[in-house]
């Protein structure tokens, strides 16, 4: 099949008013489009298993995401709002770090979606790496923002802001799941000569454009589903009165949340939960305030600054909010990347397939490593020409797991 036959078809957007409040909508009103969800059997599995995740929270509270603990420290953005920013450094006391590894998370949720990674990467000798995590402006313990600045030029810029802050040399590699990819291409876009020290990319569950042109258009992201049109619209000019709705259809949401974004409805419910969570966590008009920058984002072009990184491009099979083929799409575009489907995972793939996310994490950082320490040996105006040879030689062919 070719890359065009592959390539998810560009739909004319909705008007403004459709789109501001879509994901809320989503959010608050997608069991309403499909209601039998919390029917029955299935809701009384779900008020049981809530049941058991609140009594157990409250013997012990949970640390998912968040073990183990770094450094954390705030970072001032360009136009003053607070990002919360946490390091972590080598497991080894003493041991220079060969990467920076700085993790970006997407729409909804904060940094402890990374709750595999961030344990992977911080026991991790082989390569030895320093690990960044932060919240977005507006998500997780961020500070709030105009709902102008809510745009994916913006997170870029924040990005470029903590980079310049707390990784301000050596070799980085910035891996960004869903919302966080689209930051990190809009971060290309910005800065391309920053990449010239970027070693490696790893982009999950991501698109460089037509986000509304798939995955859910027909069942909750589409501006044609009339029940998401009028929820949408009622969460932009209602937040107070929509967060009560959505406290109210907890359960519903949850069933939701797993619906959504898991491919296995076997899916612990604990990580289940944790997304549940984050997702409540995160105020209506934050969401609406995103809905906007989502719909329009198209950085296919920015791609190309990604030239001279190694790029890891992987996403699960069943996504249902940005599906696979929006990750064949950005592999069209870099034909050096390596392209991992993780089969029978959904839109939260690093939470759901865990080990086989981490084990492509891992050999991005190995090859990032090998090639960091050809171009530690150049002056930097060889480092160009350089790097490009070290890609070519170090370049994987793509697989499909």
């Amino acid at each position: 099949m070719s890359a065009d036959a592959r390539r998810p078809a560009s739909r004319t957007g909705p008007s403004t008013g459709g789109l501001v409040g879509a994901l809320a909508g989503a959010v608050i009103g997608g069991a309403a489009a499909a209601g039998a969800v919390g029917a029955g059997r299935v809701r009384s599995r779900i008020v049981r298993q809530r049941a058991e995740l609140s009594e157990a929270d409250a013997a012990h509270p949970s640390q998912l995401g968040m073990v183990p603990r770094g450094r954390e420290s705030s970072v001032a953005a360009d136009d003053g709002v607070r990002l919360s920013v946490e390091e972590i450094d080598p497991v080894t006391p003493g041991a220079r770090a060969e990467l920076t590894v700085v993790l970006v998370h997407g729409f909804a949720l904060d940094r402890k979606c990374w709750h595999f990674q961030r344990r992977m990467l911080s026991e991790l000798t082989d390569p030895a790496v320093r690990v960044v995590l932060y919240d977005q402006r507006r998500h997780g313990r961020s500070g709030q923002a105009t709902a102008r600045s809510c745009t994916i030029a913006q997170l870029a810029a924040d990005l470029d802001s903590i980079l310049r802050a707390v990784v301000p040399d050596g070799p980085i590699v910035l891996v960004g799941h869903s919302m966080g990819g689209m930051t990190i291409m809009g971060l290309a876009e910005r800065n391309p000569r920053l990449f010239d020290r970027v070693a490696g990319v790893a982009f999950a569950c991501t698109s460089a454009g037509d986000v509304m042109a798939g995955g859910l258009k027909q069942a909750v992201l589409s501006h044609r589903n009339p029940t998401v049109n009028v929820l949408g619209r009622f969460a932009h000019w209602q937040p107070a009165v929509a967060d009560q709705v959505r406290r109210l259809a907890g359960n519903i949401i949850w069933a939701c949340v797993q619906a959504l974004s898991f491919g296995d409805r076997s899916t612990d419910p604990a990580l289940v939960d944790l997304v549940n969570r984050t997702i409540a966590a995160t105020p209506l008009d934050a969401l609406t305030s995103f809905a906007n920058t989502l719909s329009t984002h198209d950085r296919r072009a920015a791609l190309a600054g990604l030239s001279r990184c190694e790029v890891l491009v992987i996403g699960g099979t069943e996504d249902r909010m940005i599906p696979w083929e929006h990750s064949e799409v950005i592999a069209s575009e870099l034909p050096g990347a390596e392209l991992v489907a993780l089969e029978g995972a959904g839109h939260m793939a690093m939470l759901e397939q865990p080990g086989e996310f981490d084990a492509a994490l891992l050999e991005l950082l190995r090859r990032c490593t090998d090639r960091s320490q050809v171009l530690r040996r150049l002056h930097p105006t060889q480092i160009g020409g350089a790097a490009a040879r070290a890609r070519r030689g170090l370049r994987r062919p793509r697989r499909r797991a």
